[in-house]
């Protein structure tokens, strides 16, 4: 028998569920829509994260995610999101395409050490120069 999870981890496994390109497009969904829980639209024009996807080509339904979102944000009826329930959304989201992304750590540091080495490094300003008062100052030696 699988343990329990809080609901937030529940959300988290649903979307590292979701295919690339469906995340992505509910990354850019529900920037552009108003987002509901507890259904699929609302009469005002409200949507949920799965339709602001697929309005936005990530052509995917997943049953597993719709549950996980509805019990997230803890709801029996439908409603906007507020805006803390879309905060950790998008977070979701971005963190789950970050994860996933194609980074080769090794290359990275190599590119950083390569442009470091490349980069020549600016002798520091006279400041006597730049501040005439600087110069006519005299500064006291410390004891």
């Amino acid at each position: 028998m699988r343990p329990a999870r809080d609901a937030t981890t529940d959300l988290r496994h649903a979307i590292d569920s979701l295919p690339v390109r469906t995340r992505g497009a509910m990354l850019d969904g529900i920037r552009a829509h108003p987002i509901v829980v507890g259904a699929y639209t609302d009469s005002d024009g409200g949507i949920c994260p799965m339709l602001a996807a697929h309005r936005h080509g990530g052509r995917t339904t997943l049953l597993a995610f719709a549950r996980a979102w509805d019990r997230y944000s803890g709801t029996g009826r439908v409603r906007r999101a507020t805006r803390r329930e879309l905060r950790t959304l998008e977070a979701h989201l971005e963190a789950s395409l970050l994860a996933d992304d194609d980074c080769d750590l090794a290359a990275a540091i190599a590119d950083h050490d390569a442009l470091r080495r490349r980069t020549v490094v600016a002798p520091e300003p006279d400041l006597r120069r730049t501040y005439p008062l600087l110069a006519a100052r005299r500064l006291r030696p410390r004891r």
